[in-house]
């Protein structure tokens, strides 16, 4: 693939042929392709340990790849551009038709230079503008088309890192933010003016906090959080193994439980998407090369497609975003999740 003139990064490796690719099949997955019945889906994902992003296609092909670094976050935005990061202040939009860069931001200048600075959560938004989270600075920032910052929000850290200060951020419909703060194992709502007019604090349900990345791990630190239309918030509560479904009252009206999908075990639960008729896409980042990496499942808890490809992916594959559900594009779909 050929790279962007002005890409500092080193240049992206060459798409792999999909029968040169070793997967491992799993039943009812989507490396499973003997039978028409099988769900089929295309989907971008990103692992920074095979310092990878892909779309992969209906059939389980690679159409289009990009080195990357370390990456908390990603999206394919509605003109088919891809929203990344090549490392942890440097964010990207790749036109992938040509593999170039369109837009770039770089949080570790604009007044941050010589400071701990990461970037984990962005954002395209509706007025054309750029959410950016930085963490170290604890403030998120909306970034117009010419690089230049037009809004600015400060973040209220009881614990501050700058790996640590946030996760997952997105823009409400109301303007507000809905902030994963993976240090202090909360999330909170916040208002253009920095107040925070809601929060949850992710319970540990009364066990001890224990070291790693593995199943073999617990604690709250929480990654991401989605706001639904019924005003519930759903939580990947990150080493809490689990999503949890909160109301406003701060409820918990829906669990998925570590044990609850039969032969597959969680880990670090990252980046989820509720799709079209309510499924839900997780990110199962960190279990190892026996348990899928991604997981769509049903309301009820049903495994309807998994994704286990370790040949191509390891076990970092922190972030992931459905683009289409049997040949028919997300965009297009009622009730769509595109930008989750």
């Amino acid at each position: 693939m050929k790279n962007s003139p002005n890409l500092s990064s080193p240049k992206p490796a060459s798409c792999l042929p999909f029968l040169a690719a070793l997967i491992i099949a799993i039943p009812g997955s989507a490396q499973d392709r003997t039978s028409d019945e099988q769900p089929h889906r295309k989907f971008i994902a990103a692992d920074s340990s095979a310092g990878r992003i892909a779309i992969i296609d209906e059939d389980n092909q690679i159409v289009w790849e990009h080195k990357i670094g370390p990456l908390h976050d990603v999206h394919v935005l509605d003109n088919g551009h891809v929203l990344m990061q090549l490392d942890w202040t440097h964010v990207v939009e790749i036109d992938p038709a040509s593999d170039k860069i369109v837009w770039e931001y770089d949080s570790g200048k604009g007044g941050n230079e010589g400071k701990p600075v990461e970037v984990h959560a962005f954002q395209r938004l509706a007025d054309g503008n750029t959410l950016i989270a930085e963490s170290g600075p604890a403030r998120i920032i909306e970034v117009g088309p010419d690089g230049k910052i037009v809004a600015t929000v400060g973040l209220q850290v009881a614990n501050p890192h700058p790996h640590r200060d946030t996760r997952l951020v997105r823009k409400l419909d109301s303007g507000n933010y809905l902030v994963c703060h993976e240090g202090d194992g909360m999330v909170r709502e916040y208002a253009s003016d920095g107040g925070v007019v809601w929060e949850f604090a992710i319970p540990m349900f009364g066990r001890e906090p224990a070291d790693g990345h593995g199943p073999e791990s617990f604690g709250n630190k929480c990654f991401s959080a989605i706001r639904l239309e019924n005003g519930n918030t759903l939580i990947g509560t990150g080493n809490g193994h689990s999503i949890v479904e909160v109301t406003p009252e701060k409820e918990i009206v829906w669990k998925l439980e570590p044990d609850d999908l039969p032969g597959i075990e969680l880990a670090w639960i990252t980046s989820i998407q509720q799709l079209p008729g309510g499924n839900i896409l997780i990110g199962n980042c960190h279990a190892g090369p026996g348990n899928p990496q991604l997981i769509e499942i049903s309301r009820d808890k049903n495994v309807v497609w998994q994704f286990r490809d370790f040949e191509r992916f390891g076990d970092s594959l922190t972030n992931s975003q459905m683009l289409s559900v049997d040949g028919e594009s997300i965009s297009a779909i009622p009730g769509r999740d595109r930008n989750p």
